[in-house]
């Protein structure tokens, strides 16, 4: 369930725990663990269902460093959702890593995927009538920076950082 070292939590989330949510969020993570665990692993099978509850588990971890900002809240779930979906489209892999901490500043996300297709991550401008292509803008304009590293793995890391500063960052309108 949860390992944890110094400051650090991991959370091996199973198809059977995405299958029996939220029921099964007791048995994965202790109500009062996230205040000590300033950076999060979650590993989570390659599932659409798994998106919500890697937010759920976000959402608690932020409740428990005490992030209350609804705005860097609100950036951080829409950030990671985004960089998570991404990964399950475009990933053959079947579990997808999420990291998150925070330095002094910012909230650090980044999402690993095992690789498994020759596309490379990169911003598109969709027409108005596309339904699909806006995720990476969205990331660009929630975060303060981003970016993307191929793994020694053959899988590739999305990352992103969101400024803890209450306000909206640069870039999103208000």
């Amino acid at each position: 369930m949860l390992p944890t070292t110094m400051n650090s939590a991991e959370v091996m989330v199973t198809a059977r725990h995405i299958a029996g949510w939220p029921e099964e969020r007791n048995s994965l993570v202790p109500a009062d663990c996230w205040g000590s665990a300033q950076r999060v692993v979650l590993r989570m099978p390659a599932l659409k269902r798994a998106v919500p509850v890697c937010r759920s588990l976000v959402r608690s971890w932020l409740d428990g460093q005490r992030i209350d900002d609804e705005d860097t809240r609100y950036l951080v779930l829409l950030v990671l959702s985004e960089l998570f979906t991404n990964a399950i489209q475009y990933s053959a892999g079947p579990h997808i890593t999420c990291r998150i901490w925070k330095s002094e500043d910012q909230l650090h996300i980044e999402v690993h995927d095992r690789g498994g297709t020759p596309s490379v991550p990169r911003m598109r401008r969709p027409g108005p009538s596309q339904e699909h292509g806006r995720g990476l803008e969205l990331v660009a304009k929630s975060s303060s920076r981003w970016g993307r590293r191929a793994e020694a793995d053959h899988g590739c890391t999305v990352w992103a950082a969101v400024p803890l500063a209450i306000g909206v960052p640069h870039g999103v309108a208000p």
